[in-house]
């Protein structure tokens, strides 16, 4: 265009179901400009004009006016702050999206950033900051930034928080405001942009609407901004370190990671991706297997993830991330001398065609038979290719690999050498060893100079073990991709194949989306899954790299068994799983292993608020529900491996095994499936009829409060959840739809209580309910004043819901029915929504016609009598608060521990989370509302939903 702003158009007529519906229309702008941007005295202002652009325009100056448009036609929209560039995107019905664009297009011709919006949004970005805190991974990526240069921009902090953007520029007469408007002035220019646009409408009428609409974008005609001069950001002595740090979560993790020369420009050969695929392979002679012999780790990454953390200008990052157990901690110096050794034999061996070209290979079978990604996060990603590769490469640049050059590979690979490394290693065992505190996010860590006799071994020519070696040629790639010809009569929705009293079979095959891929699920009953998964990591892990993916789930019901990928070769990873599944073993080692990481990983839910909320609210609610509570409990006070192959022979004693089989397969295959599953387990059928749901408490006729202390210590968040109990037979999703953009304009934007807040719709085990979350800070706010908060939302709601107009609730109504129309964008799609039928033994394939015919009839009286009935003074209401840690819940700040005396052990920042604490409420509002303090004995004396299945 003519100001300067690149765009390209997708008309795109295929995304209809042969019904007339279609999928959302959606566009997304990606400006190259980020947090490298901000000013040194205003840390965090790209991120903040993000959020600022979104709060009205000259053309349409209400502040959530956007938002609310997109909510009433079913739209939705979201936005993001990298290093070098900032990403808006929105999707909404064809109908309107001519609409949507122009509104949307004002964030870059003439926003409104009015100052007391400003005030109040800045309270928005400090919850997000906030809620990011407590994230291992943020305070990593904030800890290695601290590690750059000074002056560099990778150590700025780029979330901004209140103290940045409101209280340090007050003190220092800094006009927030002024330099906002400068900020966008000077960056948010047209010929900073790349559009993408995808629509059913036609290319002409696109380039219309488009030239229309964004030639009003004003170009400065200032400069590109270019951080490329700033190279070599870690080339300084605190980089090649040891570093420990005590992490929120308990983990023990070590991450390696070299900073190389940027890499972006190599994107034909891409040879960090050729790397970190064998780096991370599992297979035999991969440095996971060697660890995984040794019980010394869970887990390994390595790459980069191309983010712009991770990649920008000035450099790229090679990371190799492990998840290690507590003797791969103790042995953490042996773990790294394994990977140095393999990198060595790689740089020994030098590049290898044979492996490239089998990368190649698996990546472009995934691109040709790519099943539809979602259209948002399609356009999402064309914006931000338009900015990286020359138009021939938007589609494909960041997907293919198009070049084997051995000598641009072997460049990066001799970066990659011991001497250059940072090693990061994370562990609660740190506790008492890290004095050094990162200035953002407060970690505890501490800086140490790599031991003498690892520093000598790996500067000299070191011997490599034998163990260690190139991956195998792999067996799993797919070759055969025809599809398959019918052997039984098409149908619209899975039909039963085959069934008898130890398990039966569904199908449908696949003849809308004409892809050679298959999925099949089978159900079980579980516990021992991660020791099946850590049975099966090595085998099947050429099946994974391979495009066939397999997950083990163990569900409240049962075991899932779910696979996915071209059905050339599909049916040999089952076979290899139900062979794993037939003879399970178990060695002490292993077993051990497995305990200790799984009260890790219990203590890492419990710490999370929302987590936290979660299963409280279901404890209460769900009959015979085992929290985490009380799995962190049992798994404390110790199993064993006898008793594990005590249940694993139960377990397999007595099975009903339900299946789904759905794509490129036929229906005799599929039978096939099942009669594996019987002859290979030699099971009997089930001796009684398991449930697959739980039964649901009936919530008395008032108001109740479970309000319990957080149990990660020290932490600010809190979250208050205020749930209706509706019953068994109800329609609650339109009522969420009219109050989600109400929800947040007056929760966050006005009263600026948090980032996260929303209403739901829940079914819990057949019953439905409403709800509403508000994610806040104990250093802001009670959750009790948020409590009242809620309540006079609800008020508000009510008299928004009376005066509601017959256009208004048409409009949604429509939007509704516009989003259940919306075709399948890929076979998962339909095959989940399949799968909840087999799963819950519902079998109503068609619900959402039926939800579709329901809402028709739903006239505007009953949504306001649905609304009142559930908010009278009988109504079943339960409020759920996790509190945090500060001033407004009356917590006294942390006081320094006394170490004269040597005897005195050191204060851990780890909570106990083995019980919960139940607090009183205080507030006069609550006086009424009855406390719940013993879940067990509310629960008791409760009356129980039947086992209820939403079948009409």
């Amino acid at each position: 265009m003519s100001n300067g702003l690149r765009a390209l158009l997708i008309s795109d007529f295929s995304r209809t179901d042969g019904k007339g519906e279609e999928e959302q229309d959606t566009a997304a702008l990606c400006i190259s400009v980020g947090s490298f941007s901000d000013p040194e005295d205003l840390p965090g202002l790209a991120h903040f004009l993000e959020h600022m652009v979104f709060m009205g325009s000259e053309k349409y100056p209400a502040e959530n006016g956007f938002d609310a448009f997109l909510k009433k036609h079913g739209g939705s929209d979201n936005a993001s702050t990298d290093c070098e560039r900032t990403i808006f995107q929105f999707d909404v019905q064809k109908k309107y999206f001519r609409e949507a664009l122009d509104r949307w297009a004002q964030f870059f011709i003439c926003p409104l950033m009015i100052e007391d919006a400003i005030d109040r949004e800045v309270e928005a970005v400090d919850s997000e900051y906030q809620l990011a805190r407590p994230s291992d991974s943020h305070r990593k990526e904030m800890l290695f930034g601290s590690l750059a240069k000074a002056g560099h921009p990778m150590g700025k902090f780029c979330w901004g928080n209140a103290q940045t953007l409101k209280h340090d520029p007050k003190e220092k007469q800094i006009n927030t405001y002024q330099r906002l408007r400068h900020f966008w002035k000077r960056y948010y220019s047209a010929h900073y942009m790349t559009l993408t646009v995808q629509s059913k409408e036609t290319l002409d009428t696109l380039e219309q609407w488009v030239k229309e609409i964004f030639i009003k974008v004003p170009n400065n005609g200032e400069p590109r901004v270019d951080f490329s001069h700033l190279l070599q950001p870690f080339d300084t002595p605190a980089f090649n370190k040891l570093y420990k740090v005590i992490p929120v979560r308990k983990v023990h993790a070590l991450t390696i990671s070299w900073a190389v020369p940027p890499q972006g420009k190599h994107y034909r050969v891409k040879p960090l991706h050729y790397i970190s695929w064998l780096i991370g392979h599992e297979g035999t002679g991969s440095i996971l297997s060697l660890l995984r012999k040794k019980c010394w780790a869970l887990a390994l990454f390595g790459g980069n993830s191309e983010t712009g953390f991770d990649q920008n200008t000035t450099y790229s990052i090679f990371s190799i991330s492990i998840t290690l157990t507590n003797q791969g901690y103790q042995n953490f110096y042996q773990v790294v001398d394994f990977v140095f050794q393999y990198l060595k034999m790689l740089q020994t061996l030098g590049p290898q065609q044979r492996i490239y070209e089998e990368i190649q290979k698996i990546e472009a079978n995934e691109f040709h038979y790519q099943e539809q990604t979602d259209p948002i996060e399609f356009v999402e990603n064309i914006c931000e290719n338009m900015q990286l590769f020359p138009k021939e490469d938007f589609l494909t640049g960041d997907l293919l690999m198009f070049e084997f050059d051995p000598e641009v590979i072997s460049a990066a690979l001799s970066q990659l050498t011991p001497g250059r490394a940072n090693l990061l290693l994370l562990s609660p065992e740190n506790e008492g060893q890290c004095p050094l505190r990162e200035k953002w996010f407060g970690t505890s860590y501490n800086k140490e100079d790599i031991l003498d006799e690892w520093a000598q071994r790996w500067s000299g020519d070191f011997n490599l073990n034998p163990e260690l070696h190139l991956p195998a040629e792999n067996k799993f790639i797919a070759s055969d991709f025809a599809l398959k010809e019918a052997d039984c009569p098409d149908t619209e929705f899975p039909v039963r194949i085959m069934t008898n009293e130890r398990g039966c079979m569904w199908y449908k095959k696949d003849n809308k989306f004409k892809i050679p891929k298959g999925k099949a699920h089978l159900v079980l009953f579980d516990i021992f899954v991660n020791i099946l998964a850590h049975n099966l990591a090595e085998p099947a892990y050429e099946a994974d790299v391979a495009q066939l993916e397999y997950r083990i789930v163990a569900g409240e019901h049962g075991l899932v068994i779910r696979l996915k990928g071209f059905n050339h070769k599909l049916p040999l990873l089952l076979k290899l799983i139900v062979d794993h599944l037939a003879d399970f073993r178990a060695e002490p080692g292993v077993f051990n292993m497995f305990s200790e990481q799984l009260k890790k990983t219990y203590f890492n839910i419990l710490i999370k608020p929302e987590r936290l909320g979660k299963d409280v609210r279901l404890l209460i609610l769900e009959h015979c529900r085992w929290s985490v509570v009380q799995k962190y409990q049992a798994v404390m006070k110790g199993l064993t491996v006898h008793d594990l192959m005590t249940f694993a022979t139960r377990l397999k004693a007595e099975l009903y095994v339900e299946g789904l089989v759905q794509g490129n397969f036929t229906s005799t295959e599929s039978r096939e499936f099942l009669q594996y599953f019987i002859e290979k387990l030699q099971f009997q059928c089930l001796s009684a009829e398991v449930p697959v749901l739980f039964r649901v408490v009936e919530l008395p006729k008032k108001h109740h409060l479970c309000k319990v202390k957080s149990l990660n210590k020290g932490d600010a968040n809190s979250e208050v959840t205020v749930y209706y109990q509706v019953g068994a037979r109800d329609v609650c999703l339109l009522p969420q739809m009219h109050m989600e953009e109400p929800c947040f304009d007056f929760l966050r934007t006005k009263e600026t209580l948090g980032y996260q807040v929303y209403p739901t719709c829940r079914n819990t085990s057949g019953v439905l309910g409403f709800s509403v979350t508000v994610e806040t800070q104990a250093t802001k706010f009670s959750t009790e004043l948020v409590e009242a908060k809620i309540e006079e939302f609800l008020v508000s709601f009510g008299e928004r819901l009376s005066g509601l107009s017959e256009e208004a609730f048409g409009t949604q109504v429509t939007a509704l029915i516009k989003l259940k129309e919306c075709e399948d964008a890929h076979l998962g799609e339909e095959v989940d929504r399949n799968w909840f039928e087999v799963v819950t033994q519902q079998y109503v394939f068609k619900r959402l016609n039926k939800e579709i015919e329901a809402l028709k009839q739903f006239s505007q009286e009953e949504l306001l009598s649905w609304f009142l009935q559930h908010r009278n003074a009988d109504s079943r209401k339960l409020s759920v608060h996790v509190v945090g840690f500060g001033v407004e819940e009356n917590d006294d700040p942390p006081e320094p521990r006394a170490t004269d005396n040597p005897e005195d052990p050191p204060s851990s920042s780890y909570g106990e989370v083995r019980e919960l604490t139940f607090l009183p409420a205080s507030s006069p509002l609550l006086q009424d509302t009855a406390l719940i303090t013993d879940i067990r004995a509310f629960t008791s004396s409760l009356p129980l939903h039947p086992h209820h299945k939403i079948l009409s």
